[in-house]
């Protein structure tokens, strides 16, 4: 087993890209809403640090406003084909610039040119406009845009992770890694 949670949870996520898996770093990333409501959505996760997870967000979001309230968070990851869940929780932070910026660097033509176009989360009355003028630029020759100063990259540091995986007979496999002032404790759980 790799050591520590966030090198096994790295071998998992290799692992799940290996077997072929559609979108293998999509996690459902969690917040807290307005009155202690839970609000999540489905993003991808961009880079493993040695103790964090690297998101990246447009800073206008709710995701972003909900974080500044209360930057508790939790993630699922879950690959149902491979027999296998890891639950994170943890507090999110806005990450440096210049990270935010390589983020943005690595992200292909036509999801910066989206970036800049739509305000996520907005109302609108079509999205034909946006398409128009997603095509449009998509033609364009020039320059890569530049990372807009409203777009950010977060840091999610774990306080737990639970990686669970399916067994035949329903006797799951629950370990448990919680963060202490000394570094991991490892608790197996029943299931």
């Amino acid at each position: 087993m790799t050591a520590g949670p966030v090198g096994l949870l790295e071998d998992w996520l290799e692992q799940a890209r290996d077997a072929g898996l559609a979108e293998p770093w999509s996690v459902a990333f969690v917040t807290v809403g307005d009155g202690g409501r839970p609000s999540a959505r489905t993003v991808s996760l961009k880079r493993v640090e040695a103790d964090a997870l690297l998101f990246t967000s447009a800073l206008w979001t709710r995701k972003v406003r909900e974080l500044a309230a209360n930057p508790q968070v939790a993630l699922l990851f879950h690959w149902p084909a491979l027999g296998r869940q890891v639950h994170v929780t943890g507090s999110a932070e806005i990450a440096e610039r210049q990270l935010a910026v390589a983020l943005f660097e690595e992200r292909d033509l036509a999801n910066r040119l989206q970036t800049l176009l739509s305000r996520q989360g907005e109302a609108i009355d079509s999205v034909d406009p946006l398409r128009a003028s997603h095509a449009r630029l998509m033609k364009a020759s020039g320059a890569p845009p530049e990372c807009p100063p409203d777009w950010g990259a977060l840091r999610v540091r774990p306080d737990a992770i639970e990686f669970w995986e399916q067994s035949p007979d329903r006797m799951h496999d629950r370990l448990l890694y919680e963060r202490r002032a000394d570094g991991w404790r490892l608790t197996r759980l029943a299931p």
